[in-house]
C-alpha cells in the first residue's frame, strides 16, 4: 500500500537535479545488477553483504529511507516487526514510484524531498533513517552536504538510529579501476565526491551524534549512529 505526499521541495540547485536525473525508470531496471553486483564489489571493493548487514542491525519499525534507489536493500532486510511503516523520500518521482511498487506489500508513504533541506516529515517521528549511497551523488564537499545527516537525525526519535553509506575519494584506499570510474562519473555529474574525505565524514557524524560507529570497506564509508 502506497500513500503519496504532495509536498514539493523549494528551489533546487540544478547540479542536485542533475545528480538525480540519471535514475529514470529504464535505468533503474539495471541498477541492482550494475551497483550491487558490479561497481560496489568490483570497483569500490565493498561487498553487498556489508550493506545488508547494516540494514539488518539498524532498521526500525517506522523507517525513513532518504534517497531510495530501487528499494533493493529494503526488500531484502528483516524488519523488527511484521508490518513496518516506511517513508520513502527522494527528489526523483521515478525512483519513488519504482521503489513503492517493489515494496507494495508494506505500508509506504512517498515524499518528494531534497535531502539538503529540512525534510517534510514530523520531527522525531521515525525509529530509523537511512542515507544509503546518497551523499556521493550530492554536489559540494561533505562539510556542506553533511547537512543531510542533520536533517535525517531531526526525523528520528531519541534512541533511534541513523545509518548510511557513501563512496569516498580521499582518506580511503581506492583502486586504479575505482579511481577511473569515479573520475568518469564525476565528469558526467552523476557523482560529486572528488572532495569527499573520510575525516570530513567523521566530523559530520561527530557534530550530529555523541555515539556512532564508522567503518571503511574498500573506499566506502559505512556508519551507524544513535540519537540521544
Amino acid at each position: 500500500m502506497s500513500i503519496d505526499n504532495d509536498h514539493q521541495p523549494g528551489s533546487v540547485d540544478q547540479a542536485v537535479l542533475d545528480g538525480a536525473n540519471p535514475y529514470h525508470r529504464r535505468a533503474l531496471a539495471f541498477y541492482d545488477l550494475l551497483v550491487f553486483r558490479g561497481s560496489a564489489p568490483l570497483f569500490w571493493r565493498c561487498s553487498p553483504r556489508n550493506f545488508l548487514e547494516m540494514y539488518r542491525t539498524s532498521i526500525g519499525a517506522k523507517h525513513l529511507e532518504i534517497g531510495v534507489g530501487t528499494g533493493y536493500l529494503l526488500q531484502r532486510t528483516r524488519f523488527p516487526v511484521s508490518n513496518p511503516e516506511i517513508t520513502l523520500a527522494d527528489l526523483n518521482p521515478s525512483t519513488l514510484d519504482f521503489t513503492a511498487e517493489r515494496l507494495a506489500h508494506f505500508k509506504t508513504t512517498k515524499v518528494v524531498a531534497n535531502a539538503l533541506e529540512p525534510l517534510p516529515v514530523p520531527a522525531e517521528s521515525h525509529d530509523s533513517a537511512a542515507l544509503s549511497f546518497l551523499l556521493h551523488c550530492i554536489p559540494g564537499s561533505l562539510r556542506e552536504k553533511g547537512v543531510a545527516i542533520r536533517h535525517a537525525a531531526a526525523a528520528v526519535r531519541p534512541g533511534g538510529t541513523v545509518f548510511g553509506s557513501t563512496i569516498l575519494s580521499q582518506g580511503v584506499p581506492v583502486t586504479g579501476a575505482g579511481r577511473w570510474l569515479m573520475k568518469d562519473l564525476n565528469g558526467k555529474g552523476v557523482f560529486h565526491n572528488d572532495q569527499d574525505h573520510l575525516d570530513d565524514l567523521r566530523d559530520q557524524l561527530k557534530q550530529n551524534f555523541d555515539d556512532f560507529d564508522l567503518a571503511v570497506r574498500g573506499c566506502v564509508g559505512l556508519w551507524r549512529a544513535r540519537k540521544s
